[in-house]
């Protein structure tokens, strides 16, 4: 019995639909048939099943507070609200009908009847979408000048910022979890609305807790409400924040997790306290990606891609925020010198190609230099020698080139030196060996020769 009330209180959200549906009908027929009255019985069809399946949403979302755990606090307004809207849409349909009993309803005119309607679902329907959604659902889109207009309380994101080189020295509460709160927890506990008489703006709100006591237990997270609310399930009526409202993720709960656990000082820094550098990493700054020059290129057209990939080369946008494109000949191993043709008529968008693995000669520099905004270049696995590579020096974004597993000679290395931005090469599994790099380190270029050896351990002579 109970998995079908509970079936049927979950079918609220959508039989809720239909008085409204009904009722909106029956309203904008009345306004479009007030003076021929050619449509009086369809609006009073419309007013009467409006009332049957308002009756229909009442049960529904009685059932659903009944089995899912909500309060009657909570939906008693909405309950009563959805109850008087069917009883006005029956009492419209015997107004239409000219129903005996109730022709004293007859002297009400017809106009602010309708109006009573069409407040009552809005009110009905404004009630159902914040107890689903949140009582600022509507507003949270709003500028924050806007919302204070409105006499909506406003505040402002806080900024959590962190970087590897000052993450020790801040302070964990100042510059991690304050603004956590700020963010995520002040639009239902703050000093102007504090739901549950729960303020979470300072160190000594926090630590006075709300009506049911204290939220923090000192070096105890899981007998914290401040925690332990985070953690259940979506829907819960006790989660913080309800469903609807923006929730902390997974890095944040974690942090305030680790802050309880560690004595939940406002005075001590992340290093004072501990905290490992994996737990505030994702609020580091995002590197941005070099791998292509600060310039501004047209979108490519489509077809030009088409006929590239037609070839079985695979081409892609490296980010969202640019038309620069990566290429790579990964799966055309056949790629050949003759084939650059295929790449000019997108040239000036190509910044990051990967050429190994392919039959490209020495002869490709010569097409290379075609590519203006060249900023990675993968050569790897060919049979470059490195002849002609003074052509690229004109290239003025090259920072990286991967000689990996080629014929590179070493009479060719001393050319890298007169690259303008030339950053990194590797020239791993190439006869050159590592000799002196004063000149490279003095223009700041690494030359990479791989062969790296892991130093040998216990372990390493056990037989299984």
């Amino acid at each position: 019995m109970n998995i079908i009330m509970q079936l049927l209180g979950r079918l609220h959200p959508l039989i809720v639909h239909l008085p409204i549906g009904f009722i909106v009908l029956a309203l904008i027929l009345s306004w479009y048939d007030r003076k021929e009255k050619t449509f009086t019985n369809g609006i009073a069809i419309s007013f009467l099943w409006g009332g049957i399946t308002s009756v229909l949403a009442c049960i529904s979302g009685y059932l659903l507070y009944q089995t899912e755990g909500f309060s009657f606090d909570t939906i008693k307004i909405h309950l009563w609200s959805g109850i008087i809207t069917a009883i006005f849409c029956f009492l419209a349909y015997a107004r239409k009908k000219d129903a005996p009993r109730f022709i004293v309803f007859n002297r009400i005119r017809s106009g602010f009847y309708l109006l009573i309607l069409f407040v009552l679902i809005s009110i009905t329907g404004h009630l159902g979408g914040s107890i689903t959604h949140g009582e600022e659902y509507l507003v949270e889109p709003l500028p924050n000048s806007v919302k204070s207009l409105l006499g909506i309380e406003v505040f402002e994101k806080q900024e959590i910022i962190l970087t590897e080189e000052t993450w020790e020295e801040a302070l964990l509460y100042d510059a991690i979890i304050h603004p956590i709160l700020n963010n995520k927890c002040l639009s239902c506990h703050s000093s102007k609305k504090a739901k549950g008489e729960l303020i979470l703006q300072s160190p000594e709100a926090i630590l006075r807790g709300g009506e049911n006591g204290d939220v923090l237990v000192s070096n105890h997270p899981d007998k914290s409400a401040l925690y332990t609310k985070l953690v259940l399930p979506l829907g819960d009526d006790d989660r913080m924040p309800p469903d609807g409202k923006t929730q902390l993720t997974k890095a944040e709960v974690r942090l305030i997790s680790e802050w309880i656990e560690r004595g939940n000082s406002f005075e001590k820094s992340n290093k004072e306290l501990g905290i490992n550098v994996e737990l505030v990493k994702s609020f580091f700054p995002r590197k941005i990606n070099n791998n292509y020059p600060d310039v501004y290129v047209e979108k490519v057209i489509a077809q030009f891609i088409d006929s590239i990939e037609a070839m079985n080369v695979y081409v892609e946008k490296i980010n969202k925020e640019s038309h620069f494109l990566s290429v790579t000949c990964i799966n055309q191993p056949t790629f050949e010198d003759a084939n650059f043709a295929l790449f000019l008529p997108i040239a000036e968008n190509i910044s990051m190609l990967d050429l190994g693995t392919t039959r490209v000669t020495d002869a490709i520099f010569s097409e290379l230099k075609k590519l203006p905004n060249l900023t990675v270049l993968k050569l790897d696995n060919t049979t470059i020698t490195g002849e002609n590579i003074k052509e690229l020096t004109s290239l003025q974004h090259l920072k990286f080139i991967n000689l990996a597993s080629t014929q590179f000679k070493e009479a060719n290395l001393s050319t890298f030196l007169e690259f303008q931005r030339l950053e990194k090469v590797f020239l791993h599994n190439t006869d050159i060996k590592a000799g002196n790099m004063k000149a490279f380190a003095a223009k700041e270029i690494k030359v990479d020769f791989g062969n790296y050896a892991l130093p040998t351990i216990e372990s390493d002579s056990i037989i299984f």
